[in-house]
């Protein structure tokens, strides 16, 4: 049965069917109704600037996107964007999607902490982070109706949302702090662990083995 929430459709392909129950078995209802929220968001934010994405790449990337920060998909080095990434990417390449729209779904998660950056690529990447921005920093909510705020938040609710994934996000990474250096995910640690000091990135510049 095909769902509509404030007007967008929810991909009911075999490969979106198959994307949702990956992620529903790999997150907690935090992640899972944030990352259908980001999907939705996304598409609104496209709709409202007259822009559209492919919706079924749009949506491996919104549910794929915090992947990353799950105990099944976490790796111990590289940032949790890229753990995301390089999950969507084994999914999609194992169903013979074509390499352009795998590598736009790459780039959509790899690229959904980065300011600015995403908004110069291709609708599928940008509206990745237009979701995020939305859901997470409320970037863009007051450009969206109330009504359909109210639909997606109705259908995928936040109860508690920004304390909770404030702490989620330290969760995903607070074992891998170096992969915080220049992203916004350091913030994250200074707020919720005390010990924390992220890596200074004039400190690196003069602490090089340069001589001069």
């Amino acid at each position: 049965m095909t769902t509509v929430i404030a007007g967008i459709t929810i991909p009911d392909s075999a490969l979106a069917a198959e994307a949702t129950e990956l992620v529903r078995d790999a997150t907690d209802n935090l992640l899972f109704h944030h990352s259908r929220r980001v999907f939705l968001f996304g598409s609104l934010q496209g709709r409202r600037l007259g822009l559209s994405a492919d919706p079924e790449l749009l949506y491996v990337g919104a549910m794929f996107h915090d992947l990353g920060l799950t105990e099944a998909h976490r790796g111990a080095t590289q940032r949790f964007e890229l753990d995301g990434a390089d999950e969507a990417r084994r999914f999609l390449e194992s169903h013979g999607v074509p390499e352009e729209s795998v590598r736009k779904v790459w780039e959509g998660i790899a690229l959904h902490t980065t300011p600015e950056v995403p908004w110069r690529l291709e609708p599928e990447v940008a509206f990745v982070t237009a979701g995020v921005e939305t859901d997470v920093l409320g970037i863009g909510r007051d450009k969206l109706a109330e009504s359909d705020l109210a639909a997606v938040v109705a259908a995928h609710p936040r109860p508690d949302f920004k304390r909770r994934i404030i702490q989620t996000f330290a969760d995903g990474f607070r074992h891998r702090p170096d992969s915080t250096f220049g992203t916004v995910n350091a913030d994250v640690l200074e707020h919720v662990d005390p010990a924390f000091r992220h890596i200074d990135f004039v400190e690196v510049i003069l602490g090089n083995g340069w001589p001069e």
